[in-house]
């Protein structure tokens, strides 16, 4: 019997794979290095920009990021009818495979336009959404309505800033 061949299990592996010869080993990172990404707004005044500022990355509008900016991508829309629906609508573009080759759809970030709770017909709507991509919500930030960026983000939005690095820059 070879024993430089392992089996796998059928469902996953189609015959033998070769085990690779050992080598010189990578060295080990000390610390992961955040991913970057590029923002892209599903709908003119989604936030795009606002958000790269707070978060980092690449403020690509409403433009499919070029060659030379991050393929991780996180769409971008506001929370009333259009921008959901318009999210949607993005979101089948990836489905049916017409993004630009090589995209990597990572998140939705969904920006309240208004404060307080979301009607419930939208709320539906950001369910369904919710069922199809991991979504992160940014709730209504009155300072960056007036153009005040600084400072840290909201509370609520800890999960999206551990995502972008933005947690780890603002140490």
């Amino acid at each position: 019997m070879r024993t430089d061949v392992q089996q796998g299990p059928e469902i996953w592996i189609r015959g033998p794979v070769t085990v690779p010869e050992p080598g010189p080993q990578e060295p080990a990172q000390s610390s992961a290095t955040a991913r970057h990404y590029s923002w892209v707004g599903t709908h003119g005044g989604a936030g795009v920009s606002t958000l790269a500022a707070v978060y980092g990355g690449h403020d690509c509008g409403r433009d499919w990021p070029g060659p030379e900016d991050p393929w991780s991508v996180l769409l971008v829309a506001r929370t009333h009818a259009s921008g959901l629906a318009a999210v949607l609508r993005t979101l089948e573009v990836f489905r049916l495979g017409e993004a630009p080759p090589g995209l990597d759809l990572d998140a939705v970030v969904l920006v309240a336009d208004a404060p307080g709770r979301l009607p419930r017909p939208l709320d539906k709507q950001v369910r369904l959404i919710e069922s199809l991509v991991d979504v992160y919500r940014v709730p209504w930030v009155s300072g960056w309505r007036l153009g005040d960026l600084g400072g840290t983000p909201p509370r609520e939005t800890e999960a999206l800033a551990r995502l972008t690095g933005a947690a780890a820059r603002r140490r």
